[in-house]
């Protein structure tokens, strides 16, 4: 089958392929910098990252840009509110922001870049769009009129009948069922950050941003733009049109968008009570690997209800993927290799590559590595799984992580590190020899007080961090 994905500009799947040989020139819609990153962003970050690891594991390179928006309408207001430069405000926001995302296990593209570094190029690719008459200004603001653009609607499908000829939005956000021209470049208002130059003094507004950056960095036509569908339209129907009015070629080939989260049914909001950050979810417990597998196990075009006790389940089903590669690496398997099981492996790991290659369905390619360690795990406890069989297990499971990135435990703060552990381990294990049982059961609850749970088993002892 091969690697396919569902292309929201030509609404089916389509088998994917680049551009120019084994490169893949992604862009991808980052943060806004004007508060902590909420769970509904991390879900679509997260699935970017699943695209970033797939693509790689394909045998692709990749040349991947996100940007950081640190200038806009939330961020120019905020940071007046506060008294605050624009970089005094957004810098805390953006290391927040890298924190998390390491944190989450997010891989880091090969570019991050901040609009406010690219002021002098959109002022460029502005001036270009106006000398293609493509552009109209009003009241010092500079605007794109869409009617200048045959094709402007065909990334959302939107119908533009009902568009109303002449009128224009100035905001960089909006949620509207008719198209309006958009402000590109906004003229400063009193007491707000800006920039002198040709255009005026002002800034630019929100989407020339990507278009410019994207562009730059990876040429005039892109092979994957990535988001959320919220961010279907205005925001990347505008880039599109800024974009090919500039360059008259496609703008990105393949278009994917992460669908919306929800939380416990409902639209995240303050108000409900139901809006999470990520520390927020820290805070109450919960592992990063945990609230990462919930994030990613969902396929990125459904709708996905985050909850607590998803966050639970999540938890339990990486302690099976662990407890799993524990046996694998510390059991005594007899010699020999017993075929069906190698060849339950073999399918699991073609089911696996199946379930990422149809359009990354995330939830069928975890489900071929589940069922076969319960198949392996019964094997293991019946004596039918034999040393031959090993690594093609830990194969399987080293591709799934290579994926998921879930099964190394992340050190809490001020937690053991391994070796502390294992030290503690054999003081017990000597304390228990010398009949110390007192000692050892103290070392036992020392260690389960800091999250580390041992278990006594025919093959020595086991240990593994507990997780929320």
């Amino acid at each position: 089958m091969g690697l396919q994905f569902y292309n929201t500009l030509t609404q089916r799947l389509e088998p994917f392929s680049p551009l120019n040989g084994k490169t893949v020139r992604m862009y991808t819609c980052g943060p806004t910098v004007y508060h902590y990153v909420h769970i509904g962003n991390f879900r679509t970050f997260s699935f970017q990252d699943i695209l970033r690891r797939t693509l790689l594991a394909r045998g692709f390179q990749l040349e991947h840009v996100m940007n950081i928006t640190d200038v806009e309408d939330k961020i120019i207001r905020n940071a007046v509110a506060q008294g605050k430069s624009l970089q005094e405000y957004t810098s805390e926001y953006t290391k927040a922001f890298l924190d998390d995302s390491a944190l989450l296990r997010l891989e880091r593209p090969e570019r991050m870049v901040l609009a406010t570094e690219h002021i002098n190029e959109m002022v460029e690719a502005i001036q270009r769009l106006a000398a293609k008459s493509h552009t109209y200004e009003s009241e010092g603001s500079i605007y794109f009129r869409i009617a200048s653009f045959k094709d402007y609607g065909k990334l959302s499908h939107m119908n533009l009948s009902g568009n109303v000829a002449g009128a224009r939005v100035d905001v960089d956000e909006y949620e509207k069922d008719d198209a309006r021209d958009f402000v590109l470049w906004k003229a400063q208002k009193p007491g707000e950050p800006a920039w002198e130059t040709p255009l005026g003094t002002g800034r630019p507004g929100w989407h020339i941003e990507c278009s410019v950056m994207a562009m730059k960095y990876l040429g005039e036509t892109i092979d994957i733009h990535t988001g959320g569908v919220d961010l279907v339209f205005p925001h990347h129907e505008n880039e599109i049109a800024q974009s090919e009015a500039l360059t008259g070629k496609p703008f990105a080939r393949y278009w994917l968008h992460a669908e919306h989260l929800m939380v416990e049914g409902q639209k995240m909001s303050k108000s409900l009570g139901n809006f999470y950050t990520l520390r927020d979810l820290l805070g109450k417990g919960y592992a990063p690997e945990s609230i990462r597998y919930l994030l990613t196990t969902t396929p990125y075009r459904k709708q996905l209800n985050f909850t607590l006790d998803g966050l639970k389940a999540a938890a339990a089903s990486i302690e099976r993927l662990r407890n799993f590669q524990y046996r694998l690496d510390n059991e005594n398997f007899g010699e020999g290799l017993s075929e069906p099981l190698e060849a339950r492996q073999e399918a699991a790991s073609k089911k696996f590559n199946e379930g990422l290659d149809d359009d990354l369905n995330t939830a069928e390619a975890a489900a071929a590595v589940f069922e076969y360690i319960r198949e392996a795990n019964s094997a293991m406890d019946s004596g039918q799984f034999l040393a031959g069989n090993r690594p093609g297990a830990a194969r399987l499971l080293a591709s799934f992580d290579a994926i998921f990135d879930v099964l190394r435990p992340t050190a809490s703060e001020g937690g053991m590190s391994d070796s502390e552990i294992e030290a503690a381990i054999a003081e017990r294990q000597q304390a228990r020899k010398s009949k110390q049982f007192a000692k050892a059961d103290q070392i036992r609850n020392d260690l389960l007080a800091k999250g580390v749970i041992l278990e006594d088993t025919r093959e020595g002892v086991r240990w593994k961090r507990k997780q929320s």
